[in-house]
Formats: C-alpha cells, structure tokens, sequence
C-alpha cells in the first residue's frame, strides 16, 4: 500500500487524492445568463484545485454573444490565493481582446480574503471593483 504522502494533488482536473477533498466541495461557481450581464457567482475557495473550475466558467462567460459585461461575484470567496488571481488577470487580458470590450467586472464589497491580495499585488490599478453586483452590472461606483 503506497502512503498518501505520495500522492500527488491534481492541478487542473483529475481525481481527488487521498487526503484532499474533490474541487467541487470546496467551491461552487456557476453562471447566471441576466438580459444585462453575464454573472459568475463563486462561493467558496479559489486555491490551485479550484481556479481551473473558475477559469473555465469565465472562458464560456466571456464567449457569450452580445455584449454584455461579464461580472464575477467573489462577495462570498473566503480564500482567494494567487491562482485566483492568476485566473483573474487572464480573464481580464482576454476580455480585452473580445469584439465589443467591455472591461471584466468584480464585485468585492470589503471581502478581505479577496480584497487584499487584489490591493497586494496591484491588480486593483488593472480589474473593475466594484461593492456589489448591481453596481457592477451598471458600471458606476457608489455615490
């Protein structure tokens, strides 16, 4: 019998080992199609075993027709490491680049497991935060 400590964890997919629960309990991010925006609700945490979940919504989300922003709901994210802001910078950059531009949202309010390493690495000088995901949706700042 080979110990779980050489197992090693999955990067992008693949079966959970022994030892570490399936992405799939550990974040729940799904997409809401609203005649306004297009909304990637996450809940949960954005670590190396879930981000590749959260990039491939955010891949289908920003390939949606029309030209509605894409918001990404992190208000209730309770740990986003840096493969989160990985995906993030990623999605912005290639939101960019798409026909009818619209900058990549980001509802935050004061979430501080987000917020932080956001305003940590500088990513808030280059994503569009915003406090909830109405304000998001029209683009304006509180005030």
């Amino acid at each position: 019998m080979k110990p779980a400590g050489d197992e090693l964890r999955p990067i992008g997919g693949g079966e959970a080992t022994a030892g570490y629960p399936p992405p799939e309990q550990l974040i729940d991010v799904r997409r809401v199609d609203r005649p306004d925006a297009v909304v990637v609700d996450v809940d949960g945490a954005v670590d190396v075993l879930t981000a590749p979940r959260l990039r491939t919504v955010l891949v289908a989300a920003l390939d949606s027709p029309g030209e509605r922003p894409v918001v990404v709901d992190l208000t209730r994210v309770r740990f986003f490491g840096s493969p989160g802001l990985q995906v993030l910078a990623e999605s912005a950059r290639e939101a960019s680049t798409r026909a009818g531009f619209q900058p990549l949202r980001l509802a935050v309010d004061s979430n501080r497991p987000v917020l932080r390493p956001i305003e940590l690495t500088g990513f808030d000088a280059i994503l569009a935060l915003y406090s909830d995901v109405e304000e998001a949706v029209r683009g304006t700042s509180p005030g």
